[in-house]
């Protein structure tokens, strides 16, 4: 089989709770969403750390309640962002696990991993999660994987797309492409169902996850998938919903009992999962009981939630999503009458009232539930990996056009942000606009690259900068193109050029501000190295450990059971036995012995152990024959 995908590519879903992975089946023509160790098709975006292995995916999420400060989730909320931003400051207090400033501003998730504190950057556990998605495709095909199309949020920024590339080259993965989560999901409902459609349909594509919420809307014409618009809000999802749920059981427990179990990470973790659970239960029943044995202090926790009182908590979060979308109709200069399908994708898009206010909103249209809203973008990403794969047959011939999120510009006189690339620009794209200098005499200038909605330049994120020199002696106004490029994967190159002497300067912007050095990630990757190794250390050990206690198992239960005398069978007891007595001691003291010392030991008991057994099976034929005679 391994010959068959050399060289394919997979799809990853890279979600901020689930992440899912999917690969195109070239035998059959279709998209397989690969099933995890567990037999899951989908997987937390969970990574925990204790005092003997690191966990990931639902071997984490499973000790959460019991490890709550080492087990970070939710980290894709921190990609590409600052410490010091508020969305990150309201974050933490949420969180069980600690995150600190590190250089440069960038937030650092503080671990201890082997009994060390560890500082570990939102690209790491990112890219533990890739790795994880990695293997789990690997196992599938029983082939190497080094190509991989990710998905990221629409509205997600430069530094964050750039910071997703980063965690992947970090897992060993070459990203072939990053491509926005609706989009992808576009590509699933559109092979699904709409490819063949006969003339243009747009399509409405309402993306609720766990920690990110995207609208786009494509246009589907002779497998032509172009987005007219995008909009969203890459801090808004299902986390979000389980956060009110979880302050007003809080204050409930408060209430009744006298006593505030909002800085107990244990008692906060357990009652998280049980709001998850009670969430997913409102979207068919009406009123769901939440019951917590030993909540906090012993004390039981039993409460009653109706669906009405949680859309209550949670309805200026449905109707800020109803927002997004009247932004994104707006954007594409698109009446809600035109739209043909409106699908639903994120684990979230299944809450009956966020239904209801979609169906309000595009005067009672049928909502497309027919594609799983869990799987659909690992499905699209799969398809687009396959097709930028060598070699890869039966694949369709879909033609995307994604756009840019947001504006990007360059700062002007007075603080003024010049746009070069309107948002929701249709990508690839290469503008440019002629500037000029601003001071007599100015011999260079430093070209300032901006993205971002805002008036004033500087209230817009800062992506990076070049200068450009060699400008003669003259009076102000000396003219100079600035030239924005970007490529399919949303980079951004900016170039700039002296129109009278031809002088140029060119950069790729890559070390904006928070963005991974290139010495950074070779070091990161050396350091995942180092993970996966001693993850291999621990699962040898684990093994010999395991082979050890059932060979040891064995040995003891056929010296109960032999039926053969002692007469017949000249043998050392004793030696079997003091085996079994020094394997049973080593397998209680095993702290700080290596794999190879319980392999040795299980070579040795075997050597001991074997021989007897052959001669307790020629003991007891000799007995059979003398029997017959």
């Amino acid at each position: 089989m391994a010959k068959n995908y050399e060289g394919c590519a997979i799809g990853i879903d890279l979600g901020t709770t689930y992440s899912c992975v999917a690969v195109w089946q070239e035998e059959q023509g279709r998209v397989e969403i690969i099933h995890n160790d567990q037999g899951n098709r989908i997987t937390p975006s969970f990574v925990a750390f204790t005092d003997e292995q690191r966990l990931i995916g639902d071997a984490a999420k499973n000790q959460a309640a019991t490890n709550p400060e080492n087990t970070v989730f939710d980290a894709k909320r921190l990609i590409g962002r600052k410490y010091s931003d508020p969305i990150v400051e309201n974050d933490i207090r949420l969180w069980p696990f600690k995150v600190i400033a590190g250089v440069d501003d960038k937030p650092m998730i503080v671990v201890k991993y082997k009994g060390q504190e560890k500082h570990l950057s939102a690209e790491e556990i990112s890219s533990m999660i890739l790795t994880k998605m990695r293997e789990i495709a690997e196992a599938y095909l029983d082939s190497p994987v080094k190509n991989a199309v990710i998905t990221v949020p629409a509205y997600f920024n430069d530094s964050q797309r750039k910071a997703t590339v980063d965690a992947g080259v970090i897992a060993g993965l070459d990203v072939k492409r990053i491509i926005n989560e609706p989009t992808a999901a576009a590509i699933a409902y559109g092979l699904d169902k709409k490819i063949n459609c006969v003339g243009e349909r747009n399509i409405f594509i309402f993306d609720l996850g766990g920690g990110t919420f995207d609208v786009s809307l494509v246009t589907i014409k002779e497998k032509v998938f172009t987005v007219k618009a995008s909009a969203g809000n890459s801090h808004l999802g299902g986390e979000d919903i389980d956060n009110r749920m979880v302050n007003h059981f809080v204050e409930e427990f408060k209430r009744k009992n006298k006593l505030d179990i909002s800085g107990n990470a244990k008692s906060l973790r357990r009652l998280r999962s049980a709001c998850e659970r009670a969430k997913r239960a409102l979207s068919s029943m009406v009123v769901t009981t939440i019951e917590v044995d030993a909540l906090f202090q012993g004390i039981d926790f039993s409460s009653s939630i109706a669906r009405a009182k949680f859309e209550e908590i949670c309805m200026d979060l449905f109707e800020e999503c109803m927002e997004t979308v009247d932004r994104c109709l707006v954007d594409a200069k698109m009446d809600k009458i035109s739209v043909h399908d409106v699908v639903l994708v994120g684990g979230s898009s299944r809450i009956p009232k966020v239904q209801e206010l979609l169906e309000e909103y595009f005067k009672g249209k049928n909502l497309c539930k027919s594609i799983n809203p869990d799987e659909a973008v690992a499905y699209g990403a799969a398809v687009q990996a396959a097709s930028l794969s060598e070699g890869i047959k039966n694949v369709p011939d879909v033609v995307l056009f994604d756009v840019t999120p947001l504006s990007l510009g360059i700062y002007a006189e007075r603080d003024v942000m010049t746009v070069v690339i309107p948002r929701n620009t249709t990508i690839p794209v290469k503008k440019t606009k002629t500037c000029f200098t601003a001071l007599e005499n100015q011999p260079n200038v430093k070209i300032m690259v901006y993205e971002g909605e805002r008036a004033r330049a500087t209230d817009n994120n800062l992506l990076g900068y070049l200068c450009l020199y060699g400008f003669p002696p003259g009076p102000p106004g000396h003219p100079f193109d600035v030239c924005f490029s970007i490529d399919e994967n949303g980079i951004l190159t900016v170039s700039a050029k002296d129109i009278t002497n031809g002088n140029t300067r060119e950069v790729t912007i890559t070390n904006n501000i928070g963005r991974l050095s290139t010495g950074e990630i070779r070091r990161l990757i050396q350091e995942a190295e180092y993970y996966q190794a001693e993850d291999q250390k621990f699962l040898r050990k684990a093994n010999a450990m395991n082979a050890l206690s059932r060979y040891t198992y064995t040995m003891k239960n056929a010296m109960k059971h032999t039926n053969v005398s002692s007469k017949n069978l000249p043998m050392d007891e004793q030696k079997v036995r003091d085996a079994i007595t020094e394997a049973e001691n080593l397998l209680a003291d095993n702290q700080q012995l290596e794999a190879y010392v319980f392999e040795n030991c299980l070579n040795k008991v075997r050597s001991i152990f074997e021989p007897v057994v052959v001669k307790r099976k020629r003991a007891r034929n000799d007995e059979v024959v003398a029997l017959d005679e």
